[in-house]
């Protein structure tokens, strides 16, 4: 071996020690960092929504729980370069009422809650930004449990772990690990249900379905579609991503602007919120809406004007449950078993149809109707959580 290779070699291995060295000092700060401070915001409607800053670690963050009549609040954990605090505040904020009625529509017993971190993913999240946030959700004493969302990896929680145990969805074997494929597999069914509504049949074989977004679950969708026979229109903003997945899967590529004006039987939307709204309904071209993204209306008035176009609207809170229903079962007493999840993530399609005529029946949106059967469960305690939740993993 070279002299300047056993350099190289020896650099690499000093590199490794202090990055472990500097971990392990990490984590012993993360179970209390002096630098940390929560600020209560009132916000009507919401039981407690708090300001997270941490100067040393450049820590900006928003927790908001919004209703725990069911159990403890849980919900993923965003992290995104917001262009302003009240941007971050209003999506914490959206995204926490929705995790209530995700909930109570799946029967988890837990209540709704979401945080918002606001950094860059690629670019300014820090190991230490992330300890001072478990930090912060350890202080809320479990009231609030995290786990990953867009922007924040199973990595990425698995530091947060080192200073709070509120956290779920860890990538070992005494947990539920990534999401992704039951929340891909959920909206799978849910597209499904909007087939059998519309068409009278649930094959997808020749259908035209326009996925807008190639995340982490819009990836694992396109590749259930694919063998379903689907059709597919693909976009996404890493247009080398798009290049490639329509290599993989026989789709066409659909420039981000043009994705939810194209032509196609069902329109998935698997990436921002907010997507439905006055501007984008006169454009849609679509005979239902079925995708994994959060929030999907600007407002729930827009799906009675679906409703008014002849739009068939999965509401998005009961399509995109299939990763809140795996991370969930890790926190029941026996323990998790993805035998479980399956079972309920596959039944999603049942939930839907339900809903689908019910709302017909009652001449009103899926979005009103789905958001009524919440609410009674809600009201009535149906699905509430009498055992708290059992934190199976180690810090490991």
């Amino acid at each position: 071996m070279s002299t300047e290779l056993l350099e190289k070699t020896s650099n690499a291995q000093d590199n490794a020690q202090d990055a472990k060295k500097r971990l392990a000092s990490l984590i012993q700060e993360g179970q209390k960092v002096a630098s940390l401070h929560l600020e209560k915001i009132t916000v009507k409607g919401y039981e407690q929504v708090v300001k997270v800053t941490d100067k040393k670690s450049n820590l900006t963050a928003v927790i908001a729980i919004h209703d725990t009549a069911l159990g403890p609040a849980l919900g993923g954990t965003r992290i995104q370069p917001y262009s302003s605090f009240n941007d971050a505040l209003e999506d914490a904020l959206r995204l926490s009422k929705g995790m209530t009625y995700k909930s109570a529509i799946s029967e988890v017993g837990f209540g709704g809650g979401k945080s918002v971190i606001i950094a860059d993913p690629k670019t300014q999240k820090t190991p230490e930004m992330l300890l001072a946030f478990g930090a912060a959700v350890e202080k809320l004493g479990g009231s609030y449990i995290c786990a990953e969302d867009m922007g924040c990896t199973t990595e990425d929680v698995k530091i947060i772990r080192r200073a709070t145990r509120h956290v779920v969805g860890l990538a070992h074997s005494k947990s539920s690990g990534d999401p992704a494929p039951f929340t891909a597999w959920g909206t799978y069914r849910g597209i499904l249900s909007a087939a059998k509504k519309i068409y009278g049949s649930d094959s997808l074989e020749g259908r035209k379905i326009a996925v807008q977004g190639l995340g982490n679950v819009g990836s694992h969708l396109v590749e259930f579609l694919f063998w379903a026979g689907a059709d597919l229109l693909i976009s996404d903003v890493d247009s080398a991503k798009v290049q490639k997945f329509a290599a993989k899967f026989n789709a066409k590529a659909v420039a981000p602007d043009q994705i939810l004006k194209a032509e196609c039987d069902i329109l998935a939307p698997c990436a921002f919120g907010g997507i439905i709204n006055d501007q984008t309904i006169p454009q849609f071209k679509c005979r239902a809406i079925a995708g994994c993204a959060n929030n999907q209306l600007l407002r729930d008035a827009h799906a009675t004007v679906l409703r008014e176009k002849g739009i068939l609207y999965a509401p998005d809170f009961v399509i995109n449950a299939g990763g809140l229903l795996n991370v969930a079962s890790e926190l029941e007493d026996a323990g998790y078993n993805p035998a479980g999840p399956r079972y309920k993530v596959h039944h999603i399609y049942d939930t839907l149809l339900a809903i689908y005529e019910i709302a017909e029946k009652n001449r009103e949106s899926t979005q009103t109707a789905a958001l009524a059967l919440a609410d009674y469960r809600i009201k009535y305690g149906i699905g509430k959580r009498v055992i708290p939740p059992t934190y199976h993993h180690s810090a490991e």
